[in-house]
């Protein structure tokens, strides 16, 4: 074992850092209040390289490994969780699908504007009534010979305004169950494609999460990822790459936690001296960092198993459900360890509370890992 990283590793690492704390950390709190996409910062990561980071060089990507990725999805959501659920999204579930799944067409047509930030792309697996149970499709794609009629509706769907790709997950033949659920490339201009309203939700309120409508949008054959029946597969194997993204997501929210938790301490002053003195502070600040350094090491570990191409179901599931854990527990502590100023969104921690609990519900609900993580234990 090898846990030293690269120069190019730490390369990534640092420009990331850099990136967030230059073009993120400005504007962040009024993008959080009011609802605001960073789309203008998007634009910058797709330039730098953030959005296709995996992608291969000939479609407009980085190249890069899912270590790499870990990195800066780290850095990133240490400052902005809405930046980098975007990141996330367009890398684990829509890049990284088309790519190993779809035909070579369909890899020139969309990747190059996706993996450069040129266009954004979004992943419609939940509806409803279809959120953990993913096999209850209620949109539907009829078969009309040489396309698709798609109709339905879809909820909490990331980049649901500032997508221009949509892949979306429809059942075509009902009586197969999941094995007749399909995926769809959608594209944002087709005919009978609506875009609904926004959600106003608790955290990562500066991403874009929106619910889609589909009446009679005329879908071409070739717009459809994989054979026949195969779109529930499709999902299912690159949410195991998504559970990656969020748990980096998570584990960058917790060190952020944990960074501005040291810096407080060190500078906030009670009985007269500076709280990171006081007994209790730094027994919290050192439960914080040995979750902080676990989380890291199991969602490494995943990055490592996928890029040696070995099977990473498993250790996805178990850094997404602990990183998502530790990020909820590190930013309740980081409130606690501010007090009164932890209240208050000038100090960023009641954000990255409320960014945090997302990571326990979407991409797989803690509930559902958990499901996951024994059955892979029970064989």
């Amino acid at each position: 074992m090898d846990f030293n990283l690269s120069e190019e590793h730490l390369a990534v690492r640092d420009a990331a850092r850099d990136f967030a704390e230059k073009e993120l950390l400005p504007g962040v709190i009024e993008r959080d209040t009011e609802q605001r996409f960073p789309m203008e910062q998007v634009k910058q990561m797709g330039q730098l390289g953030f959005m296709g980071m995996m992608v291969d060089p000939k479609y407009g990507g980085g190249g890069m490994d899912s270590i790499s990725y870990v990195l800066a999805m780290e850095e990133i959501s240490k400052i902005d969780a809405s930046a980098s659920v975007c990141m996330s999204v367009n890398n684990s579930l829509v890049c990284w699908g088309l790519e190993t799944f779809g035909t070579e067409e369909q890899k020139q047509k969309y990747l190059p504007a996706l993996a450069t930030g040129e266009k954004i792309g979004a992943f419609c697996l939940s509806e409803p009534e279809a959120g953990s149970d993913a096999t209850s499709q209620r949109t539907t794609a009829e078969d009309k010979g040489d396309h698709y009629l798609l109709n339905g509706t879809k909820n909490w769907i990331t980049n649901g305004n500032s997508a221009s790709v949509y892949l979306v997950m429809a059942q075509t033949d009902p009586e197969k169950g999941h094995k007749g659920i399909n995926c769809l490339i959608v594209e944002r201009e087709m005919d009978g494609f609506v875009v609904g309203k926004k959600e106003d939700k608790l955290g990562i309120r500066g991403s874009d999460t929106h619910s889609l409508m589909f009446t009679d949008v005329k879908v071409p054959k070739e717009n459809r990822i994989g054979e026949d029946g195969f779109g529930f597969t499709f999902a299912m194997k690159v949410l195991n790459g998504g559970r990656i993204g969020i748990g980096s997501q998570a584990l960058g929210i917790a060190s952020g936690a944990l960074e501005r938790s040291i810096a407080y301490a060190k500078e906030r002053k009670a009985f007269g001296k500076e709280i990171a003195n006081h007994q209790a502070i730094q027994f919290k600040i050192a439960e914080m960092g040995v979750k902080v350094e676990a989380a890291r090491l199991l969602c490494l570990k995943a990055a490592f198993l996928k890029d040696t191409k070995q099977d990473y179901s498993h250790a996805s599931a178990i850094a997404k459900l602990y990183a998502s854990e530790v990020a909820m527990q590190n930013a309740i502590e980081a409130v606690q360890i501010h007090g009164g100023y932890g209240y208050v969104k000038e100090y960023h921690v009641e954000r990255l509370m409320r960014d945090a609990k997302i990571t326990q519900i979407y991409e797989g609900t803690s509930e559902i890992q958990k499901i996951v993580i024994s059955r892979g234990l029970l064989k």
